[in-house]
C-alpha cells in the first residue's frame, strides 16, 4: 500500500502525463486538487455485486491481464459495483467458500488456474486486491453501491430499490458506506463512492431522498474527506427535477457529483427509434435529459454530471441500440461529460440462476482475451478524450464528429478530406450559420460542388463553402445549381471519403435513417 502511494506521489509531479489525487469539483468540472486542472472520468462498469461478490471474469484471465487491457482500451477509471452485505454480513467469507456456496465449481477451477492467489482471501480482501491491481495500471476506481443483497440489479420489486425496502435498510446501508470509505482512506486511486444505484420502486419519496442522501454524504465525508460523493436521482437514476425547487445544501460542495443513466430502452423508448423520425427522437431525448438532470451543469449550484451507465448490444444487430448510440455519443461529445459505459464484463459467473451468462453489452468477449467489438470500441474514441478544460489558455476550435461511426473529419497531406480517427483530428473554425468552415491555420475552406461528389478544400470561401445547420445534426450548403446538400459519410462503403448528398429526414415525418449525415461541430480547447 505505502509503496503504491509513494509511486503515485512521484508520478504526480509529472503533470503532463498524470493528474494528482485526490479529486474535487469546481462548478461543473471534476478537477485535481493540486493545480485545478480538469480530470475527465472515462470509465467502464465492472460488475462485482452479484452472488459471488467477486469482480467478474477472474476465472477467465489473470487480474493483471484484465487491468492492463482496461487501460489499453483508453479507460482511466472503473466503476466497480458492490453489495452492502458483502461488508456488513459476509466480510469473513472467502472467495473459495463463496463459489462453493453458489455451486460454481467450474468457475472456481478457473480462478485456481488464472488467479490462485485470490481463493484464500475473503471477498473483501479480494476486492481490494483487484482495486490495487487497477491502480498499478493507472486506473482509478469509483465504488458503486449497487445493491444490499448480492444479486442482479435492477427490478422494480427486487427489494433493493429504495430506503426501507427488504434489502435496503438505512442503518445497515450507512454502516456499509462507512466501512468502505474508511477501508480505502489510504488508497488514493479510489476516488469516489456512489451512494446508491438506480433508486426506484413504490417507496420512492423525495423527503426520504433528501434525508438519506444527506446522511450518506456526511457518513462518507466524515470517514474519508478525500472522496468524491456521487449521488443518484430518482426513477432509475434519471430524475433530479425536484432539485430545481430545493437544492441540496451540503457543506462539501467541492466533493458532490451527480450521476445519471441512459439506454435506448430507458422509459420504454426503444421503439421510438424504429417508429419516429430519428432527428426528432434524438432531440426529444436530449431535451428530456437536460430537463431532468443536465440543468445541474448550470447556475450558481452547478456540479459535475457523471453519466455512470450507458451502452448497447455490441453485436450491433439491435437497431434501437445502434440509433441510440449515434444520438447519445453526439450528446456526450457536445457537453464533454464524464461517463462510464456498461459494461466491461464479457460474461458472469452466474446471473439470475444461469451459469456463464454472456454479456452482450460487454467490452470484453466471453473469454476476456480481446474486444467483443472493435467497431463499437472505436466509436468511443472521441468521447474518451478530454475536449474542454476550464483552465485552458488555448483558443477554442472545432472537431467535425460523425457519431454514427465515431470518426472525425480529417485532412490528409495531399489535402484530401476523409473520415478517420479522432485522435489528432483536423481542427476547424466556424463563425456560425451561413459562414465557411475553415481548416484552422490555413486559408482553406470546406467546399462542395455537386451532389454525390466528395467535399474538397478550396481557397475560394464563397457560396459553396458556407454551411448552416439543416437540422441539429446535419450540416448543409447550397451547390452550384442552388440545391441544398448535406455532408454524408456512408459507412456501408469502403471509401473513407465524405460526400454531399440530398439531405434526408428534414421534414420531421420520414423515418428514413439520416445518421450517415449526422456531423457535429464539437467545441474543444485542449
Amino acid at each position: 500500500m505505502a509503496k503504491l502511494a509513494a509511486i503515485f506521489i512521484f508520478l504526480c509531479s509529472f503533470a503532463t502525463f498524470i493528474h494528482c489525487l485526490p479529486l474535487s469539483t469546481s462548478s461543473r468540472w471534476i478537477v485535481d486538487d493540486e493545480n485545478g486542472e480538469r480530470v475527465k472520468l472515462v470509465c467502464g462498469n465492472w460488475a462485482a455485486h452479484l452472488q459471488t461478490m467477486l469482480p467478474e471474469g477472474l476465472d477467465q484471465q489473470p487480474v493483471s491481464h484484465i487491468a492492463r487491457h482496461i487501460s489499453l482500451m483508453g479507460f482511466n477509471c472503473v466503476r466497480l459495483t458492490w453489495a452492502t452485505y458483502m461488508f456488513t454480513r459476509h466480510s469473513n467469507l472467502t472467495v473459495a467458500q463463496s463459489f462453493i456456496n453458489n455451486g460454481l465449481h467450474d468457475a472456481m477451477s478457473g480462478i485456481a488456474k488464472k488467479n490462485p492467489q485470490l481463493l484464500g482471501l475473503t471477498v473483501v480482501e479480494a476486492q481490494k486486491a483487484v482495486i490495487e491491481e487497477l491502480g498499478r495500471h493507472g486506473v482509478m476506481s469509483v465504488l458503486d453501491n449497487q445493491v444490499g443483497e448480492p444479486m442482479w440489479c435492477c427490478a422494480v420489486d427486487d427489494g433493493n430499490g429504495f430506503w426501507g425496502d427488504k434489502y435496503f435498510q438505512p442503518k445497515e446501508w450507512l454502516k456499509g458506506l462507512d466501512i468502505v470509505a474508511k477501508r480505502y482512506k489510504d488508497l488514493p486511486m479510489v476516488i469516489g463512492i456512489s451512494l446508491r444505484n438506480e433508486l426506484r420502486g413504490p417507496l420512492t419519496n423525495q423527503s426520504v431522498w433528501y434525508e438519506n442522501v444527506a446522511k450518506g454524504a456526511k457518513t462518507i465525508h466524515r470517514a474519508n474527506p478525500n472522496l468524491l460523493i456521487i449521488i443518484s436521482g430518482l426513477d432509475y437514476d434519471i430524475d433530479f427535477t425536484f432539485l430545481k425547487e430545493k437544492p441540496l445544501n451540503l457543506n462539501m460542495r467541492n466533493k458532490i457529483v451527480y450521476e445519471t443513466h441512459r439506454y435506448a430502452f430507458t422509459e420504454g423508448q426503444a421503439n421510438w427509434f424504429l417508429t419516429q423520425p430519428l432527428n426528432k427522437v434524438c432531440d426529444t431525448i436530449k431535451e428530456e435529459i437536460m430537463n431532468k438532470s443536465g440543468f445541474l451543469l448550470e447556475g450558481k449550484n452547478a456540479a459535475p454530471l457523471f453519466v455512470s451507465e450507458f451502452g448497447g448490444d455490441q453485436r450491433l444487430t439491435n437497431p434501437s441500440d445502434n440509433y441510440f448510440m449515434g444520438c447519445f455519443l453526439s450528446f456526450l461529445a457536445e457537453l464533454d461529460l464524464d461517463w462510464a459505459v456498461w459494461a466491461l464484463q464479457g460474461n458472469y459467473y452466474t446471473r439470475e440462476g444461469v451459469e456463464g451468462t454472456e454479456e452482450m453489452y460487454g467490452m470484453f468477449n466471453y473469454t476476456w482475451n480481446s474486444l467483443r467489438s472493435p467497431e463499437y470500441h472505436a466509436k468511443l474514441q472521441l468521447v474518451q478524450q478530454k475536449l474542454q478544460d476550464p483552465k485552458s489558455k488555448k483558443p477554442t476550435y472545432y472537431l467535425l464528429f460523425h457519431p454514427q461511426s465515431g470518426k472525425c473529419l480529417n485532412v490528409a497531406s495531399n489535402n484530401v478530406v476523409h473520415a478517420s480517427d479522432c485522435i489528432g483530428a483536423s481542427r476547424w473554425s466556424h463563425d456560425g450559420e451561413g459562414t465557411p468552415i475553415r481548416l484552422t491555420g490555413t486559408s482553406l475552406c470546406l467546399t462542395a460542388s455537386r451532389e454525390g461528389l466528395p467535399v474538397t478544400l478550396s481557397k475560394d470561401c464563397s457560396e459553396q463553402s458556407t454551411w448552416k445547420l439543416a437540422s441539429n445534426y446535419q450540416l448543409s450548403n447550397v451547390d452550384e445549381n442552388g440545391k441544398e446538400l448535406c455532408l454524408d459519410f456512408d459507412t456501408n462503403y469502403s471509401s473513407s471519403k465524405v460526400l454531399v448528398r440530398k439531405c434526408v429526414g428534414l421534414d420531421g415525418k420520414s423515418i428514413d435513417n439520416p445518421q450517415s449525415q449526422w456531423f457535429k461541430l464539437v467545441s474543444a480547447n485542449v
